[in-house]
């Protein structure tokens, strides 16, 4: 169905004591204006939590020492220096072959990841086109612009990403206007954080990663969110990363890392990109704390997502046929969907979530999203269900 689309702010989805994830939202869709939603008392938030919101399950700082002590039992011979060695270098291989590319670089953070991919895909070409919708245009400070000189060509305002016809244009008019331009690369993220998630259908990547290779144009996937694309019909992580030169996917956002990225591609672009992390100032001492806990999520990530998945879509289920809850769903979601919750429901709603145990972001005119992270296996759908309608 076709629902116009919510842009809410972002936070944080590693959840720690005392922080709580009812924060304010902007929305923009038929009907509503962007008023934020008042504020709420902090939350406490533990790992028996089921959180509705975000895309992780969450850890307490105490939690996170005792998953790196248990992590460094079973993996002793862990330490990296400069990023080189022990788990740094088990992550990048188990990530290059997961992904399909020959070689991966572990990188502290997802902005840099996709400045340096694009950077490196465009060399002396310096135009780029890319969703106006994605976080290396909105989301990055203009570092693309400011660190490397490109011109970021924004495509397909208010959607998640330009169709095949749109990019051909684009490449046609750079290409063939009075100053003829060539295009160094293509970025598409997906799934699309400010589109609610929604992602970038296989065939229509496919027809754009075909055009970009017929005109020698560079593609880029920013695919932080990819993993959550699992269980999802017709998804192939590998299928869709051979696509792209360069695929990026985080380490912090799903995988339970503390922080981290990895950037995958050919083996030259890989070793270029490591010079850059130095030149950028990101060669950090040591990243093994972020690759222990993604080297230990990696191997199962993706079933237990897909059980997940199946336990979500019992839930929603359960809340359709309850009457006074109508779910809301987009074309090509990954792992957010909405409710539309009648007023009679609204009543003790919080507090019954909260005894529940169950968190998430207040609803705004009645409507609320649902998120699918791994916490949901904290409870059966029954549960989630008998919270909502008491």
């Amino acid at each position: 169905m076709n629902l116009n689309r919510r842009d809410f702010l972002s936070t944080t989805t590693q959840a720690i004591a005392g922080i709580s994830l009812l924060q304010t939202a902007s929305l923009h869709a038929q009907n509503y204006s962007q008023t934020p939603a008042p504020h709420s008392a902090p939350t406490t938030i533990t790992e028996r939590s089921v959180l509705l919101a975000g895309d992780s399950a969450p850890i307490t700082p105490q939690g996170r020492i005792q998953q790196l002590a248990q992590l460094l039992e079973k993996s002793p011979h862990t330490n990296d220096t400069y990023l080189k060695g022990g788990a740094i270098e088990q992550l990048e291989a188990a990530m290059a072959a997961m992904l399909g590319k020959e070689d991966a670089a572990f990188l502290p953070t997802g902005t840099l990841a996709n400045n340096l991919a694009v950077r490196l895909l465009c060399a002396d070409n310096h135009h780029a086109l890319v969703q106006r919708e994605s976080h290396l245009y909105l989301d990055e400070s203009d570092s693309a612009q400011i660190l490397s000189g490109l011109n970021l060509v924004p495509l397909a305002p208010g959607k998640a990403a330009p169709t095949y016809e749109e990019i051909a244009a684009a490449i046609d008019s750079a290409e063939h206007g009075p100053y003829p331009l060539k295009v160094g690369a293509i970025s598409i993220e997906s799934p699309v954080r400010r589109q609610d998630g929604e992602s970038v259908p296989y065939a229509q990547l496919e027809r754009i990663s075909t055009l970009a290779k017929q005109h020698g144009i560079g593609m880029h996937w920013d695919g932080a969110r990819s993993l959550l694309l699992s269980g999802t019909p017709g998804f192939d992580l590998a299928r869709t990363s051979a696509l792209f030169d360069t695929v990026y996917v985080s380490l912090y956002k799903y995988l339970g890392a503390p922080f981290g990225a990895v950037l995958a591609g050919k083996k030259d672009i890989i070793a270029k990109t490591r010079e850059m992390r130095h030149i950028y100032g990101s060669l950090i001492y040591q990243g093994w704390l972020a690759a222990l806990p993604a080297l230990d999520a990696l191997p199962t990530f993706a079933t237990r997502l897909t059980q997940a998945r199946a336990s979500y879509e019992r839930f929603l289920a359960g809340l359709q046929s309850a009457g006074g809850f109508t779910i809301k769903r987009f074309d090509n979601p990954s792992n957010i969907n909405f409710v539309q919750i009648s007023p009679e429901r609204l009543k003790g709603l919080k507090e019954r979530l909260l005894a529940a145990d169950i968190h998430g972001r207040p609803p705004v005119d009645g409507l609320m999203p649902l998120y699918l992270n791994l916490s949901i296996l904290q409870k059966s759908p029954e549960e989630l269900v008998k919270a909502f309608t008491g």
